[in-house]
C-alpha cells in the first residue's frame, strides 16, 4: 500500500508544476523545433515522442563544462551517480539508477566500448572537446543492446562534419596546473563531408588519496597528461546511399597512490611512482541505404580497442619497477533495416560482436563472442505509441538468453503523457568476476533481471516535467565488494525533473531517491543497501543571458552512502555533501569567447569512494575562437 500512495503522489506532480508555472505551458509559448534522440528505439525519434526515460548532453553543455570531465557532466543528470578514485582524471565508476558500474552500456558512435576484465568503460578519457552530444538511456535495455544493459546505455556521438568550413581552436588554465588546448576542423566539399581535431589536457593534481591509514598513501600531487584526435569522413554517394568514417583515438597518464605485485625492487607508499596509462583506440565505418522511400538498411562495423596498462618506478632514481595491463580488442558488425508501415516502423536486426583479452594476469578463458538477433516494432497513434522488442542472444560461454521489453506511451492532454514500460536483461559474469587469482569463482552464472517502471511527462512551449518510479529485480545479483552471487537485488527508486525557459533564464532540477539492496541467505549481506549509492541526490542547474554574457550555477545535495572500509572487513558511512560550480560565458567578438569557471566554490571536502580525494576548490579560464 505504501508504493501505491508513493506513485499517487508522483502522479500528481506534474500536473501541480504546470499550474505553478502557467506562463511556460501555454500553446502560444515559442516554438521549438523537435529535437530527435536514437538512443531509447534505435531509430530517430522526435524527443516528444519518446517514451523511455532519456536525458541529453549537447553541444552547449559540453562547451560550459571548461576544466569538467565527462564524468562530471554525467553526474549532474538525473539517475546517474559517479564514484572516482581520486584527483581530476582516475578510475570511474557509472551508477544508472543504482546498477553497478559495470552494469551500463557505454557506445561511441553505436560500437559498444570498454573493458571486458573490469565491465566498465574509462570514461574519464573521452575528450569532451571531440564530443558532438550525449543520449543517456535509463532503464533496463538489454532487448535494444544486448548483454549488461541492466541499468541503461550511455551513447556518445562525437563531432560531426558541417556544410560551411567552420574553423575552431580554444585554450584554458586554471588551479593545480590545468591546461587545455584543442583545435578542429570541420566542412565539406562535394559528396565529402569531414571534420578533424586533436585535444591535449595536463595538470599537476592533488594526491588521489585522502586517508593517512590507508597502505598505499602517499601525500604527493597525482597529476595527469591527455591528448585525442578524431576524424570523421562522410560521402554521400547519392541521394540514397551514404558512407561514413569515424576514428578516435585518445592517450592518457595519470599517477595513483599503490604499489605494484609483484614488488622487485621493494617499493614502499612514498618511494613508488604508479602510473596508469589507459588508451582508446575505435574505428567505426557505417553505410546508410536507402533503397526503397519506406526500406532503410544501416550496416555498422566497428573495432574498439581499450587499452589499460599501470607501470611503477622508483621515486628517486626513475627505475622501473613492474608492470601490469589489462587489455580488450572488441569488433563489432550490425546490420540493421528500419520498414514503415504507414506511420508504424518494424525493425529487423542481426549483430555479431566478439571480445578478446590480453593480459599479464593469465585467465581461464579469454575470448568469446555474442551473436544476436532482433526484431521490434514501433506503432504510433495521433493520442499513443508503444514499442515492442525481443531479442535472442548467443554467448559462447553461457548459451542463448531471450530478452523482451514493452513500453507505451499515451497523450493525457496536448502536453501531458503516461508512460510505462516492462521487460528483462541479463548479464554475463566479467572475466574478472569469473577468473582473476584469488577473487574469481568460475562457478559464477549469468544476472537476470526483469524490471518495470511507470511515469508521466509533461512538454508544453518552454516546460518540461518528468515524474519516474521505477523497481528492477535481479536474480542471481553478483555482489561487487566479494563476488558472492546473492539470491537477488532490488533496484527501486524515483525521478523528478524539471527544465523551465524563462525568457533569457533556464532552469533545471532534478530529484533522485534510490534505494538499492541485496538480499541474500548470508545474514551478513541480507537487506543491505548496495555500496557507493546515495539515497537522495538534488541536481540543480540555473543559466542567464544578459547580452554577450552568460552566467551559470550548478548544485549539486548528495546524502550519505555506505562504501567498503579500508580493510574490507566491514563498511563505513560516507557523509552527505554539497558542490556548488558557477561560472561566466563572454562572447567578446562575433567569433571569440572566453569562459571562466569556479568548480566547487565552496571547498567542501568530501569523498564518492572510500579514502580517495575530490579536489577542492578550483578556477578555470579559457578562450575559444570560431571562424
Amino acid at each position: 500500500m505504501k508504493t501505491c500512495v508513493s506513485r499517487a503522489r508522483f502522479a500528481v506532480l506534474p500536473l501541480a508544476l504546470s499550474a505553478a508555472f502557467p506562463a511556460f505551458s501555454q500553446s502560444g509559448a515559442t516554438p521549438q523545433l523537435k529535437e530527435t534522440v536514437v538512443t531509447a528505439s534505435r531509430v530517430a525519434t522526435p524527443v516528444t515522442d519518446v517514451i523511455a526515460d532519456v536525458s541529453i548532453i549537447d553541444r552547449e553543455t559540453l562547451e560550459r563544462a571548461g576544466q569538467s570531465s565527462l564524468r562530471d557532466l554525467l553526474a549532474q543528470q538525473p539517475g546517474v551517480q559517479i564514484v572516482s578514485n581520486g584527483s581530476y582524471r582516475s578510475s570511474t565508476g557509472v551508477f544508472l539508477r543504482g546498477a553497478s558500474s559495470s552494469q551500463t552500456i557505454v557506445l561511441i558512435d553505436g560500437i559498444r566500448v570498454g573493458s571486458a576484465t573490469l565491465g566498465t568503460a574509462s570514461i574519464e578519457n573521452f575528450p569532451l572537446a571531440r564530443i558532438e552530444r550525449i543520449e543517456i538511456l535509463r532503464g533496463a535495455a538489454s532487448a535494444l543492446y544486448g548483454p549488461d544493459a541492466v541499468g541503461g546505455v550511455i551513447q556518445i556521438f562525437t563531432r560531426e562534419p558541417t556544410d560551411a568550413l567552420v574553423l575552431s581552436a580554444g585554450a584554458g588554465f586554471g588551479s593545480d596546473g590545468q591546461r587545455q588546448a584543442d583545435a578542429s576542423i570541420r566542412g565539406s566539399a562535394g559528396i565529402i563531408g569531414y571534420s578533424l581535431g586533436v585535444s591535449r589536457e595536463k595538470a599537476k593534481g592533488i594526491s588521489a588519496i585522502s586517508n593517512p591509514a590507508s597502505s598505499n598513501f602517499n601525500p604527493d600531487a597525482d597529476g595527469f597528461t591527455s591528448s585525442s584526435v578524431d576524424a570523421r569522413l562522410t560521402a554521400k554517394i547519392n541521394p540514397d546511399h551514404g558512407l561514413t568514417l569515424s576514428l578516435l583515438r585518445s592517450d592518457s597518464e595519470y599517477q595513483f597512490d599503490g604499489m605494484p605485485f609483484p614488488n622487485p625492487l621493494g617499493l614502499t607508499r612514498l618511494t613508488s611512482d604508479a602510473r596508469a596509462k589507459p588508451q582508446i583506440n575505435n574505428a567505426t565505418v557505417k553505410w546508410d541505404a536507402q533503397w526503397v522511400p519506406r526500406w532503410k538498411s544501416t550496416v555498422t562495423a566497428g573495432t574498439s580497442d581499450e587499452e589499460s596498462v599501470s607501470e611503477y618506478y622508483r621515486v628517486s632514481d626513475g627505475a622501473f619497477g613492474g608492470r601490469s595491463k589489462f587489455d580488450t580488442k572488441r569488433k563489432q558488425l550490425t546490420w540493421q533495416n528500419d520498414i514503415k508501415l504507414d506511420k508504424d516502423v518494424l525493425s529487423l536486426m542481426v549483430e555479431n560482436r566478439s571480445e578478446a583479452v590480453d593480459s599479464s594476469t593469465n585467465y581461464l578463458v579469454k575470448e568469446r563472442d555474442v551473436r544476436s538477433a532482433l526484431v521490434s516494432y514501433a506503432l504510433n497513434r495521433e493520442r499513443w505509441n508503444a514499442l515492442a522488442v525481443v531479442r535472442n542472444d548467443k554467448n559462447s560461454q553461457f548459451g542463448s538468453f531471450n530478452n523482451w521489453a514493452l513500453s507505451a506511451g499515451y497523450r493525457l492532454t496536448e502536453g501531458l503523457r503516461a508512460v510505462a514500460s516492462a521487460g528483462t536483461s541479463f548479464q554475463a559474469p566479467t572475466f574478472n568476476q569469473l577468473y582473476f587469482p584469488g577473487f574469481g569463482n568460475p562457478a559464477l552464472v549469468p544476472q537476470r533481471n526483469r524490471a518495470t517502471e511507470a511515469g508521466l511527462k509533461y512538454q508544453q512551449g518552454n516546460l518540461a516535467l518528468g515524474a519516474v518510479v521505477y523497481q528492477n529485480d535481479i536474480q542471481g545479483f553478483i555482489i561487487p565488494s566479494t563476488n558472492a552471487q546473492s539470491s537477488l537485488a532490488v533496484l527501486r527508486g524515483v525521478t523528478l525533473s524539471v527544465d523551465v525557459q524563462a525568457g533569457p533564464t533556464s532552469y533545471s532540477l532534478s530529484y533522485d531517491y534510490a534505494d538499492p539492496r541485496s538480499y541474500s541467505s548470508i545474514p551478513a549481506s541480507n537487506d543491505r543497501r548496495l555500496v557507493r549509492v546515495a539515497q537522495n541526490l538534488l541536481n540543480a542547474r540555473i543559466n542567464h543571458r544578459l547580452g554577450d554574457v552568460s552566467v551559470f550555477g550548478e548544485l549539486r545535495l548528495s546524502s550519505d552512502r555506505e562504501d567498503n572500509n579500508l580493510t574490507f572487513t566491514g563498511r563505513d558511512t560516507l557523509p552527505g555533501y554539497s558542490a556548488l560550480n558557477v561560472g561566466m560565458n563572454w562572447k567578446i567578438q562575433k567569433n571569440v569567447s572566453l569562459l571562466a569557471r569556479v568548480n566547487n566554490l565552496t571547498d567542501k571536502q568530501y569523498m564518492l569512494a572510500n579514502g580517495f580525494s575530490v579536489p577542492g576548490r578550483n578556477l578555470f579560464v579559457s578562450a575559444s575562437w570560431l571562424m
